[in-house]
């Protein structure tokens, strides 16, 4: 959905024909989404001839394509009545792909949600958090390699050899 200075607000073709897939949605959202479209049902009802069918998932009251800018004015109230600080609509996309990314989801499997083209740009624009993820997993690597406190542990009886570590550097 963009504006145009000729057909304002207009549906215009993706940006490669890539770009149009299906994805896997939680079944959070899934319920969330036929809530939605019920909603949507008595809105088109309460309507009657003056609904606009626009095809689109995410209305007006009367079926009508949302003006980005005021999808933007009631993100930012609800980010304001939440007590959150204020971030971009897309930046949501950002916010879902770096927990994907924290709890261990493959790279490959971020970038086809996404749909990046290349898994490049996908390593490049999440570097930040593969590089905190990799300093937590060498603290997590020095904490299992610290020696233990108590005697029993890091005595060594002539089998395996005692339980500490030293820093590599």
């Amino acid at each position: 959905m963009q504006r145009t200075s000729s057909d304002g607000l207009t549906t215009l073709p993706t940006k490669t024909r890539a770009s149009e897939r299906r994805i896997a949605l939680p079944t959070r959202c899934l319920h969330s989404l036929k809530h939605h479209h019920e909603q949507q049902q008595h809105e088109r009802e309460a309507a009657g001839t003056t609904w606009q069918h626009s095809g689109h998932m995410f209305t007006t009251a009367q079926g009508g394509s949302i003006d980005p800018t005021n999808l933007t004015r009631t993100f930012t109230t609800l980010l304001r009545n939440a007590g959150l600080r204020r971030i971009r609509f897309h930046d949501l996309r950002h916010s879902a792909a770096t927990l994907l990314l924290e709890q261990g989801v493959e790279l490959v499997v971020i970038k086809e949600l996404l749909g990046h083209a290349h898994i490049g740009v996908t390593a490049s624009v999440y570097a930040h958090v593969r590089l905190r993820l990799q300093r937590d997993a060498i603290d997590t690597l020095s904490t299992a390699l610290d020696c233990p406190t108590n005697d029993e542990a890091t005595r060594n009886d002539g089998g395996d050899p005692p339980l500490c570590g030293a820093a590599v550097r």
